[in-house]
Protein backbone atom coordinates (compact mmCIF):
# COMPACT_ATOMS: atom_id res chain seq x y z
CA UNK A 1 0.00 0.00 0.00
CA UNK A 2 1.33 3.10 -0.71
CA UNK A 3 2.54 5.63 1.99
CA UNK A 4 0.11 8.43 3.19
CA UNK A 5 2.24 11.30 1.99
CA UNK A 6 0.44 15.38 2.82
CA UNK A 7 2.04 18.83 2.62
CA UNK A 8 1.10 22.30 3.58
CA UNK A 9 1.77 24.62 1.33
CA UNK A 10 2.12 28.36 2.63
CA UNK A 11 3.06 31.54 0.92
CA UNK A 12 5.27 33.66 2.61
CA UNK A 13 3.18 36.76 2.27
CA UNK A 14 2.93 37.72 6.14
CA UNK A 15 1.44 36.39 9.23
CA UNK A 16 -0.06 32.86 9.12
CA UNK A 17 -3.60 32.77 9.55
CA UNK A 18 -5.30 30.93 11.90
CA UNK A 19 -7.50 29.34 9.64
CA UNK A 20 -4.27 27.99 7.87
CA UNK A 21 -2.91 26.49 10.85
CA UNK A 22 -6.18 24.91 11.31
CA UNK A 23 -5.47 23.37 7.48
CA UNK A 24 -1.86 22.21 8.98
CA UNK A 25 -3.21 20.74 11.66
CA UNK A 26 -5.83 18.51 10.00
CA UNK A 27 -2.77 17.59 7.39
CA UNK A 28 -0.93 16.07 10.48
CA UNK A 29 -3.67 14.17 12.46
CA UNK A 30 -4.63 12.92 8.69
CA UNK A 31 -1.35 11.62 7.90
CA UNK A 32 0.10 10.42 11.16
CA UNK A 33 -3.45 8.70 11.65
CA UNK A 34 -1.78 7.02 8.50
CA UNK A 35 1.62 6.76 9.86
CA UNK A 36 2.50 8.99 6.73
CA UNK A 37 4.48 11.80 6.36
CA UNK A 38 3.57 15.77 6.66
CA UNK A 39 5.84 17.76 4.47
CA UNK A 40 6.04 21.69 4.88
CA UNK A 41 6.37 22.99 1.04
CA UNK A 42 7.15 26.99 0.71
CA UNK A 43 5.08 27.91 -2.60
CA UNK A 44 7.07 31.85 -2.89
CA UNK A 45 6.70 31.63 -6.61
CA UNK A 46 4.76 35.53 -6.31
CA UNK A 47 7.80 37.47 -6.11
CA UNK A 48 6.12 40.72 -5.80
CA UNK A 49 3.81 39.12 -2.60
CA UNK A 50 6.89 38.13 -0.80
CA UNK A 51 7.00 39.27 2.83
CA UNK A 52 10.81 38.70 4.35
CA UNK A 53 10.44 36.61 7.59
CA UNK A 54 7.50 35.28 6.62
CA UNK A 55 8.75 31.47 5.97
CA UNK A 56 11.01 32.23 9.60
CA UNK A 57 7.30 33.04 11.08
CA UNK A 58 5.70 29.75 9.63
CA UNK A 59 8.54 27.51 10.84
CA UNK A 60 8.33 29.23 14.63
CA UNK A 61 4.56 28.54 14.60
CA UNK A 62 4.77 24.60 14.15
CA UNK A 63 7.87 24.67 16.55
CA UNK A 64 5.62 26.55 18.79
CA UNK A 65 2.49 23.91 18.49
CA UNK A 66 4.52 20.68 18.49
CA UNK A 67 3.73 19.66 15.13
CA UNK A 68 7.04 18.45 13.88
CA UNK A 69 7.37 18.27 9.58
CA UNK A 70 8.82 15.55 8.53
CA UNK A 71 10.38 17.13 5.35
CA UNK A 72 10.48 20.57 4.45
CA UNK A 73 12.96 23.91 3.83
CA UNK A 74 14.43 23.59 7.52
CA UNK A 75 14.85 19.67 8.04
CA UNK A 76 15.27 19.08 4.31
CA UNK A 77 14.42 15.14 2.48
CA UNK A 78 14.90 13.98 -0.52
CA UNK A 79 12.30 15.61 -2.64
CA UNK A 80 14.69 18.81 -2.22
CA UNK A 81 14.21 21.87 -2.88
CA UNK A 82 11.17 22.85 -0.61
CA UNK A 83 10.76 26.33 -1.73
CA UNK A 84 9.37 26.65 -4.80
CA UNK A 85 11.43 29.78 -6.02
CA UNK A 86 14.65 27.31 -5.85
CA UNK A 87 12.77 24.74 -8.34
CA UNK A 88 12.49 27.08 -11.34
CA UNK A 89 14.21 24.62 -14.21
CA UNK A 90 12.43 21.70 -12.51
CA UNK A 91 8.80 23.97 -14.03
CA UNK A 92 10.36 25.28 -17.33
CA UNK A 93 10.74 21.04 -18.34
CA UNK A 94 7.11 20.75 -17.37
CA UNK A 95 5.88 24.35 -19.04
CA UNK A 96 7.94 23.09 -22.52
CA UNK A 97 6.10 19.89 -21.98
CA UNK A 98 2.69 21.54 -22.23
CA UNK A 99 3.21 23.80 -25.08
CA UNK A 100 4.85 20.62 -27.34
CA UNK A 101 1.81 18.81 -26.49
CA UNK A 102 -0.51 21.96 -27.12
CA UNK A 103 -2.21 22.21 -24.46
CA UNK A 104 -0.84 25.33 -23.39
CA UNK A 105 0.39 28.54 -25.24
CA UNK A 106 2.41 31.70 -24.84
CA UNK A 107 0.68 35.12 -24.97
CA UNK A 108 2.07 38.38 -25.47
CA UNK A 109 -1.04 40.81 -24.06
CA UNK A 110 0.39 43.72 -21.98
CA UNK A 111 -1.34 44.56 -18.40
CA UNK A 112 -3.15 47.90 -20.55
CA UNK A 113 -4.79 45.62 -23.37
CA UNK A 114 -5.92 43.19 -20.91
CA UNK A 115 -7.44 46.30 -18.96
CA UNK A 116 -9.09 47.51 -22.55
CA UNK A 117 -10.61 44.12 -23.25
CA UNK A 118 -12.06 43.76 -19.81
CA UNK A 119 -13.63 47.44 -20.41
CA UNK A 120 -14.97 46.32 -23.62
CA UNK A 121 -16.37 42.86 -23.05
CA UNK A 122 -18.54 42.45 -19.95
CA UNK A 123 -17.11 40.17 -17.50
CA UNK A 124 -14.79 39.57 -19.65
CA UNK A 125 -12.65 35.37 -19.15
CA UNK A 126 -9.78 34.48 -21.48
CA UNK A 127 -10.82 31.32 -22.51
CA UNK A 128 -11.74 29.47 -25.78
CA UNK A 129 -14.62 32.25 -26.78
CA UNK A 130 -11.77 35.00 -26.81
CA UNK A 131 -8.60 33.94 -27.26
CA UNK A 132 -7.80 33.78 -30.62
CA UNK A 133 -9.07 38.22 -30.75
CA UNK A 134 -5.85 38.01 -28.19
CA UNK A 135 -2.14 38.64 -28.80
CA UNK A 136 -0.63 34.75 -28.24
CA UNK A 137 0.76 32.03 -30.35
CA UNK A 138 -2.25 30.67 -31.27
CA UNK A 139 -2.86 33.98 -33.73
CA UNK A 140 0.57 34.95 -34.44
CA UNK A 141 2.62 33.04 -36.59
CA UNK A 142 5.26 31.32 -35.09
CA UNK A 143 8.59 33.35 -36.74
CA UNK A 144 6.65 36.27 -34.94
CA UNK A 145 6.47 34.63 -31.69
CA UNK A 146 10.08 33.59 -31.96
CA UNK A 147 11.00 36.76 -32.68
CA UNK A 148 9.33 38.91 -30.08
CA UNK A 149 10.68 36.24 -27.33
CA UNK A 150 14.21 36.65 -28.89
CA UNK A 151 14.13 40.63 -28.53
CA UNK A 152 13.06 40.26 -24.63
CA UNK A 153 9.40 40.77 -24.58
CA UNK A 154 7.74 39.75 -21.82
CA UNK A 155 5.14 37.24 -21.65
CA UNK A 156 2.92 34.43 -20.26
CA UNK A 157 2.11 30.93 -20.47
CA UNK A 158 -1.40 30.00 -20.54
CA UNK A 159 -3.26 27.09 -20.34
CA UNK A 160 -5.42 25.74 -23.62
CA UNK A 161 -8.71 24.97 -21.67
CA UNK A 162 -11.09 22.93 -24.19
CA UNK A 163 -14.58 23.91 -24.02
CA UNK A 164 -17.77 21.69 -23.02
CA UNK A 165 -15.65 19.69 -21.35
CA UNK A 166 -16.90 17.40 -17.82
CA UNK A 167 -14.53 17.66 -14.91
CA UNK A 168 -15.10 15.28 -12.03
CA UNK A 169 -13.55 15.92 -8.56
CA UNK A 170 -14.25 13.67 -6.15
CA UNK A 171 -13.59 14.99 -2.81
CA UNK A 172 -13.58 13.19 0.65
CA UNK A 173 -15.11 15.74 2.24
CA UNK A 174 -17.65 17.35 -0.61
CA UNK A 175 -18.45 14.43 -2.29
CA UNK A 176 -18.18 14.41 -6.28
CA UNK A 177 -17.96 17.71 -8.00
CA UNK A 178 -18.66 18.58 -11.52
CA UNK A 179 -18.21 21.31 -13.40
CA UNK A 180 -18.29 21.92 -17.54
CA UNK A 181 -14.84 23.43 -18.59
CA UNK A 182 -16.78 26.07 -20.22
CA UNK A 183 -16.87 28.22 -16.76
CA UNK A 184 -12.73 27.91 -16.68
CA UNK A 185 -10.78 30.29 -17.92
CA UNK A 186 -7.18 29.94 -19.64
CA UNK A 187 -5.35 30.84 -16.46
CA UNK A 188 -1.53 31.60 -16.23
CA UNK A 189 0.82 28.85 -15.77
CA UNK A 190 4.50 30.60 -15.78
CA UNK A 191 5.59 34.21 -16.40
CA UNK A 192 8.73 35.23 -18.08
CA UNK A 193 9.05 38.73 -15.80
CA UNK A 194 10.31 36.24 -13.27
CA UNK A 195 10.78 32.90 -14.91
CA UNK A 196 8.18 31.51 -12.14
CA UNK A 197 5.56 29.63 -12.40
CA UNK A 198 1.86 30.60 -10.75
CA UNK A 199 0.48 28.71 -7.99
CA UNK A 200 -1.65 26.40 -10.15
CA UNK A 201 1.45 24.97 -12.35
CA UNK A 202 3.76 24.77 -9.42
CA UNK A 203 1.76 23.02 -6.91
CA UNK A 204 1.01 20.54 -9.35
CA UNK A 205 4.25 19.74 -10.57
CA UNK A 206 5.49 19.25 -6.92
CA UNK A 207 2.61 17.02 -5.53
CA UNK A 208 2.88 14.89 -8.50
CA UNK A 209 6.92 14.46 -8.12
CA UNK A 210 6.80 14.86 -4.12
CA UNK A 211 4.52 11.74 -4.46
CA UNK A 212 1.76 13.50 -2.57
CA UNK A 213 -1.00 11.08 -1.71
CA UNK A 214 -3.78 13.76 -0.63
CA UNK A 215 -4.17 17.08 -0.51
CA UNK A 216 -6.25 18.28 2.04
CA UNK A 217 -6.42 22.28 1.94
CA UNK A 218 -9.25 24.94 2.59
CA UNK A 219 -12.83 25.64 0.85
CA UNK A 220 -11.59 28.79 -0.36
CA UNK A 221 -9.28 26.73 -3.18
CA UNK A 222 -12.06 24.49 -4.56
CA UNK A 223 -12.77 26.42 -7.46
CA UNK A 224 -9.27 25.65 -8.49
CA UNK A 225 -9.85 22.29 -7.82
CA UNK A 226 -10.92 21.50 -11.42
CA UNK A 227 -8.61 23.28 -13.30
CA UNK A 228 -5.85 21.09 -11.37
CA UNK A 229 -7.95 18.00 -12.24
CA UNK A 230 -7.46 18.98 -16.10
CA UNK A 231 -3.62 19.44 -15.62
CA UNK A 232 -2.96 16.01 -14.58
CA UNK A 233 -5.31 14.85 -17.02
CA UNK A 234 -2.70 16.82 -19.55
CA UNK A 235 0.65 15.78 -17.65
CA UNK A 236 -1.09 11.88 -18.14
CA UNK A 237 -0.88 11.71 -14.24
CA UNK A 238 -4.00 10.47 -13.70
CA UNK A 239 -2.52 7.59 -11.71
CA UNK A 240 -0.58 9.28 -9.16
CA UNK A 241 -3.52 12.03 -8.87
CA UNK A 242 -3.80 13.06 -5.09
CA UNK A 243 -6.97 12.78 -3.67
CA UNK A 244 -8.77 16.01 -2.56
CA UNK A 245 -10.37 17.56 0.74
CA UNK A 246 -11.33 20.79 0.93
CA UNK A 247 -12.24 22.12 4.26
CA UNK A 248 -14.94 24.21 5.70
CA UNK A 249 -13.93 27.95 6.15
CA UNK A 250 -13.54 29.62 9.35
CA UNK A 251 -16.50 32.12 9.34
CA UNK A 252 -17.07 35.43 11.84
CA UNK A 253 -18.14 34.91 15.41
CA UNK A 254 -21.12 36.82 14.46
CA UNK A 255 -22.89 37.76 11.38
CA UNK A 256 -21.78 35.93 7.79
CA UNK A 257 -18.94 36.21 5.88
CA UNK A 258 -14.94 34.23 6.77
CA UNK A 259 -13.02 35.15 9.77
CA UNK A 260 -10.75 38.66 9.32
CA UNK A 261 -8.33 40.33 11.50
CA UNK A 262 -10.96 42.96 11.70
CA UNK A 263 -12.97 40.82 13.19
CA UNK A 264 -10.28 40.43 15.53
CA UNK A 265 -9.63 43.70 16.02
CA UNK A 266 -13.12 44.20 16.90
CA UNK A 267 -13.49 41.92 19.47
CA UNK A 268 -10.36 41.32 21.12
CA UNK A 269 -8.82 38.63 20.09
CA UNK A 270 -5.92 37.57 17.67
CA UNK A 271 -6.29 35.84 14.34
CA UNK A 272 -2.33 35.12 14.08
CA UNK A 273 -0.90 31.96 15.97
CA UNK A 274 2.34 34.32 17.18
CA UNK A 275 2.66 38.30 17.65
CA UNK A 276 3.55 39.70 14.14
CA UNK A 277 5.35 43.42 13.36
CA UNK A 278 5.07 44.68 9.96
CA UNK A 279 8.34 44.70 8.25
CA UNK A 280 7.08 47.49 6.22
CA UNK A 281 4.56 49.59 8.71
CA UNK A 282 5.91 48.52 11.57
CA UNK A 283 2.50 47.43 12.28
CA UNK A 284 2.28 45.12 15.53
CA UNK A 285 -0.19 42.40 15.64
CA UNK A 286 -1.59 39.94 18.50
CA UNK A 287 -0.33 36.38 18.89
CA UNK A 288 -2.08 33.51 20.48
CA UNK A 289 1.00 32.66 21.83
CA UNK A 290 1.76 36.23 23.73
CA UNK A 291 -1.49 36.31 24.69
CA UNK A 292 -0.95 33.36 27.15
CA UNK A 293 -2.47 30.32 25.34
CA UNK A 294 -1.40 26.96 25.92
CA UNK A 295 -0.34 24.97 22.17
CA UNK A 296 -2.09 22.26 23.47
CA UNK A 297 -5.19 23.97 24.21
CA UNK A 298 -4.70 25.73 20.47
CA UNK A 299 -4.27 22.60 18.96
CA UNK A 300 -7.57 21.15 20.65
CA UNK A 301 -9.73 24.54 20.19
CA UNK A 302 -8.51 24.27 16.37
CA UNK A 303 -9.30 20.69 15.59
CA UNK A 304 -12.64 20.76 16.33
CA UNK A 305 -13.80 24.07 14.58
CA UNK A 306 -14.76 21.89 11.14
CA UNK A 307 -14.46 18.10 12.22
CA UNK A 308 -16.55 16.17 15.01
CA UNK A 309 -14.71 12.97 16.74
CA UNK A 310 -18.26 11.54 16.88
CA UNK A 311 -18.26 11.51 20.51
CA UNK A 312 -19.45 14.06 23.55
CA UNK A 313 -15.51 14.22 24.52
CA UNK A 314 -14.01 17.80 23.97
CA UNK A 315 -10.68 17.42 25.69
CA UNK A 316 -8.70 16.09 23.20
CA UNK A 317 -4.68 15.25 23.77
CA UNK A 318 -2.82 15.72 20.30
CA UNK A 319 -2.63 11.55 20.48
CA UNK A 320 -6.75 11.45 21.12
CA UNK A 321 -7.46 13.86 18.06
CA UNK A 322 -5.09 11.68 16.09
CA UNK A 323 -6.83 8.30 16.79
CA UNK A 324 -10.05 9.69 16.01
CA UNK A 325 -9.63 12.11 13.32
CA UNK A 326 -11.23 10.87 9.89
CA UNK A 327 -11.92 13.33 6.53
CA UNK A 328 -15.55 11.57 6.63
CA UNK A 329 -16.24 13.45 10.34
CA UNK A 330 -15.71 16.78 8.54
CA UNK A 331 -18.15 19.28 8.09
CA UNK A 332 -19.54 20.47 4.66
CA UNK A 333 -20.79 23.62 6.24
CA UNK A 334 -18.42 26.97 7.73
CA UNK A 335 -17.19 26.51 11.44
CA UNK A 336 -17.93 29.92 12.97
CA UNK A 337 -14.72 30.58 15.17
CA UNK A 338 -16.02 30.84 19.00
CA UNK A 339 -12.98 32.74 20.73
CA UNK A 340 -15.26 32.27 23.83
CA UNK A 341 -14.80 28.45 23.85
CA UNK A 342 -11.32 28.62 22.45
CA UNK A 343 -10.59 30.78 26.33
CA UNK A 344 -12.46 28.50 27.67
CA UNK A 345 -10.50 25.16 26.58
CA UNK A 346 -7.17 26.92 27.78
CA UNK A 347 -8.60 27.52 31.16
CA UNK A 348 -9.06 23.85 30.85
CA UNK A 349 -5.33 23.20 29.72
CA UNK A 350 -3.79 25.71 32.76
CA UNK A 351 -5.72 23.97 35.40
CA UNK A 352 -4.23 20.56 34.41
CA UNK A 353 -0.44 21.83 34.81
CA UNK A 354 0.39 21.33 37.32
CA UNK A 355 2.02 24.32 40.11
CA UNK A 356 5.35 23.71 39.39
CA UNK A 357 4.92 23.78 35.42
CA UNK A 358 2.93 26.89 35.43
CA UNK A 359 5.21 28.69 38.34
CA UNK A 360 8.27 27.70 35.34
CA UNK A 361 5.93 29.46 32.56
CA UNK A 362 5.32 32.32 35.00
CA UNK A 363 9.35 33.11 34.90
CA UNK A 364 9.86 32.53 31.59
CA UNK A 365 6.88 34.86 30.59
CA UNK A 366 7.94 37.37 33.39
CA UNK A 367 11.91 37.31 33.52
CA UNK A 368 12.00 41.03 34.13
CA UNK A 369 9.69 41.65 36.14
CA UNK A 370 10.02 42.01 39.89
CA UNK A 371 12.99 39.76 41.02
CA UNK A 372 10.99 37.91 44.11
CA UNK A 373 9.59 35.45 41.46
CA UNK A 374 13.03 33.87 40.30
CA UNK A 375 14.66 34.08 44.00
CA UNK A 376 12.07 32.74 46.00
CA UNK A 377 10.64 29.62 43.83
CA UNK A 378 8.59 27.91 46.61
CA UNK A 379 6.68 30.97 47.37
CA UNK A 380 5.58 30.98 43.43
CA UNK A 381 4.96 27.45 43.56
CA UNK A 382 2.42 28.06 46.32
CA UNK A 383 1.30 31.49 44.68
CA UNK A 384 0.71 29.77 41.32
CA UNK A 385 -1.68 26.77 43.00
CA UNK A 386 -3.70 29.83 44.58
CA UNK A 387 -4.65 31.73 41.49
CA UNK A 388 -4.62 29.53 38.59
CA UNK A 389 -8.31 28.78 38.86
CA UNK A 390 -9.10 32.48 38.05
CA UNK A 391 -6.76 32.87 34.91
CA UNK A 392 -8.06 32.34 31.17
CA UNK A 393 -4.25 33.31 29.84
CA UNK A 394 -0.75 32.74 31.16
CA UNK A 395 -0.69 36.98 30.65
CA UNK A 396 -2.91 36.48 33.40
CA UNK A 397 -0.86 35.19 35.78
CA UNK A 398 0.67 38.08 37.05
CA UNK A 399 -1.85 40.39 37.00
CA UNK A 400 -3.67 38.12 39.63
CA UNK A 401 0.03 36.96 41.97
CA UNK A 402 1.83 40.57 41.26
CA UNK A 403 0.52 41.98 45.23
CA UNK A 404 2.26 38.70 46.54
CA UNK A 405 5.20 40.19 45.37
CA UNK A 406 4.86 44.37 45.19
CA UNK A 407 2.87 45.55 48.05
CA UNK A 408 0.51 47.76 46.72
CA UNK A 409 1.25 51.95 46.70
CA UNK A 410 -1.97 52.94 45.27
CA UNK A 411 -5.80 51.63 46.03
CA UNK A 412 -8.82 51.33 43.86
CA UNK A 413 -10.70 54.33 44.02
CA UNK A 414 -13.74 52.67 43.66
CA UNK A 415 -13.11 50.07 46.16
CA UNK A 416 -11.75 52.55 48.92
CA UNK A 417 -15.00 54.27 48.40
CA UNK A 418 -16.77 51.14 49.15
CA UNK A 419 -14.87 48.95 51.87
CA UNK A 420 -12.73 51.84 53.58
CA UNK A 421 -15.34 53.18 56.45
CA UNK A 422 -14.94 55.45 59.43
CA UNK A 423 -14.09 53.09 61.42
CA UNK A 424 -11.48 50.88 59.04
CA UNK A 425 -8.12 53.01 60.33
CA UNK A 426 -8.68 52.25 64.07
CA UNK A 427 -10.16 48.54 63.42
CA UNK A 428 -7.10 47.65 61.88
CA UNK A 429 -4.81 49.61 63.95
CA UNK A 430 -5.96 47.18 66.94
CA UNK A 431 -5.98 44.20 63.87
CA UNK A 432 -2.37 45.00 63.45
CA UNK A 433 -1.86 44.27 67.32
CA UNK A 434 -3.84 41.02 67.15
CA UNK A 435 -1.38 39.88 64.64
CA UNK A 436 1.95 40.69 65.75
CA UNK A 437 0.93 38.93 68.54
CA UNK A 438 0.40 35.56 66.89
CA UNK A 439 3.18 32.89 66.59
CA UNK A 440 1.94 30.20 63.89
CA UNK A 441 0.63 32.46 61.11
CA UNK A 442 -0.53 29.82 59.42
CA UNK A 443 -3.56 30.52 57.39
CA UNK A 444 -5.45 28.08 59.94
CA UNK A 445 -4.39 29.47 63.05
CA UNK A 446 -3.95 33.49 62.09
CA UNK A 447 -7.83 32.84 60.61
CA UNK A 448 -9.12 31.28 63.48
CA UNK A 449 -7.55 33.93 66.05
CA UNK A 450 -8.45 37.35 64.09
CA UNK A 451 -12.11 35.71 63.82
CA UNK A 452 -11.85 35.38 67.73
CA UNK A 453 -11.36 39.22 68.03
CA UNK A 454 -14.02 39.96 65.56
CA UNK A 455 -16.36 37.99 67.37
CA UNK A 456 -15.63 39.12 70.81
CA UNK A 457 -15.45 42.81 69.86
CA UNK A 458 -18.78 42.80 67.53
CA UNK A 459 -17.41 44.25 64.80
CA UNK A 460 -19.33 43.84 61.35
CA UNK A 461 -17.00 40.99 59.70
CA UNK A 462 -17.64 42.32 56.14
CA UNK A 463 -15.93 45.42 56.97
CA UNK A 464 -13.14 44.36 58.63
CA UNK A 465 -12.42 41.81 56.08
CA UNK A 466 -12.95 43.98 53.05
CA UNK A 467 -10.59 46.91 54.31
CA UNK A 468 -8.39 44.30 55.08
CA UNK A 469 -8.22 42.89 51.63
CA UNK A 470 -8.18 46.46 50.57
CA UNK A 471 -4.78 46.89 51.98
CA UNK A 472 -3.41 43.96 51.31
CA UNK A 473 -3.83 43.45 47.95
CA UNK A 474 -5.16 47.13 46.74
CA UNK A 475 -8.36 46.08 45.50
CA UNK A 476 -10.96 43.93 45.98
CA UNK A 477 -9.61 40.55 44.53
CA UNK A 478 -7.27 37.35 45.45
CA UNK A 479 -7.83 34.52 47.04
CA UNK A 480 -8.85 33.46 50.54
CA UNK A 481 -7.26 36.47 52.67
CA UNK A 482 -5.85 34.14 55.38
CA UNK A 483 -3.64 32.32 52.38
CA UNK A 484 -2.38 35.92 51.31
CA UNK A 485 -1.22 36.77 55.12
CA UNK A 486 0.55 32.79 55.30
CA UNK A 487 2.44 33.73 52.12
CA UNK A 488 3.98 37.09 52.48
CA UNK A 489 4.19 36.73 56.24
CA UNK A 490 3.38 38.82 59.58
CA UNK A 491 6.11 41.57 58.83
CA UNK A 492 4.75 41.83 55.35
CA UNK A 493 1.21 41.99 56.42
CA UNK A 494 1.80 44.64 59.00
CA UNK A 495 3.73 46.88 57.08
CA UNK A 496 0.67 46.82 54.07
CA UNK A 497 -1.90 47.19 57.06
CA UNK A 498 0.39 50.40 58.45
CA UNK A 499 1.19 52.05 55.06
CA UNK A 500 -2.90 51.43 54.28
CA UNK A 501 -3.90 53.45 56.93
CA UNK A 502 -1.51 56.05 56.59
CA UNK A 503 -1.97 57.09 52.82
CA UNK A 504 -6.04 56.50 53.40
CA UNK A 505 -6.31 58.41 56.12
CA UNK A 506 -5.12 61.33 54.69
CA UNK A 507 -8.17 61.37 52.00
Amino acid sequence: MKRTRVRFAPSPTGPLHIGGVRTALYNYLFAKKQEGDFILRIEDTDSQRFVPGAEDYIIEVFSWLGLSFDEGPHVGGKYAPYRQSERKEIYKQYVEQLLKAGKAYIAFDTPAQLEAKRTEVANFQYDASTRETMTNSLTLPEADVQQRIASGEQYVVRIKIEPNQTIVVNDLIRGQVTVNSSVLDDKVLYKSADELPTYHLANIVDDHLMEITHVIRGEEWLPSAPLHVTLYNYFGWTDTMPQFAHLPLLLKPEGNGKLSKRDGDRLGFPVFPLQWADPVTGEISSGYREKGYLPEAMLNFLSLLGWNPGNDQEILSLEDAINLFSLEKCSKSGAKFDYKKGEWFNHQYIQQKSNEELAEMFLNRHCGLDPQPRNDKDKLVKVVGLVKDRITYLSDLWEQASFFFIAPTTYDEKTVQKRWKPESPEQLTELIGILQGIDDFSAQNTEQVVMQWITSKEYHLGNIMNAFRLALVGESKGPHLFDITEIIGKEETVARLERAIKILNIK
